[in-house]
């Protein structure tokens, strides 16, 4: 997952700022959950979690409020079918962000460690994971149809 980010940063780092903002935002969010596990199972643990929540949470909302629409208005100013093509990409979205919600709620708030809630987090967190992995492959979907196949006309 790591590497498909600082691949994505690579392909599409550079091209407006609030993209890079918001890779650079994606980079800290994968480095939070590839570390998490390592974590012991203590008190601290509990901190880990909740400072990953709040930065997948940012860059939910990031995404949603900022990069999207942003990307969506510049392939609007396109009539080439691009932003129609975009839109369909925002049901499976909305499916990852439903799953991040629901770990969120889930997690986000202090546990009493046993080994029952130890279980049950690690699958939450795998699956959190596979919903983020799409997400991301989505998103830079999203990237290349709104945002890079325009930019020959707008450096052009």
């Amino acid at each position: 997952m790591l590497e498909k980010c600082k691949n994505a940063k690579e392909r599409w780092g550079g091209v407006s700022q609030i993209v890079d903002n918001w890779l650079d935002e994606r980079q800290t969010l994968i480095s939070l959950y590839v570390h998490l596990p390592e974590h012991p199972i203590d008190d601290q643990l509990n901190d880990n979690i909740a400072r990953f929540c709040q930065v997948m949470m940012d860059y939910l909302s990031f995404g949603h409020f900022e990069v999207y629409e942003q990307l969506l208005l510049e392939g609007n100013e396109y009539n080439d079918g691009s932003l129609e093509k975009a839109q369909a990409l925002l049901p499976r979205i909305q499916n990852t962000t439903d799953i991040a919600l629901d770990f969120n709620d889930d997690c986000a708030q202090r546990m009493q460690f046993s080994v029952q809630s130890i279980r049950e987090f690690s699958e939450k967190l795998s699956r959190l994971g596979e919903a983020l992995e799409e997400r991301f492959e989505l998103e830079d979907q999203m990237i290349q149809i709104l945002h890079t196949s325009h930019q020959d006309l707008v450096t052009g």
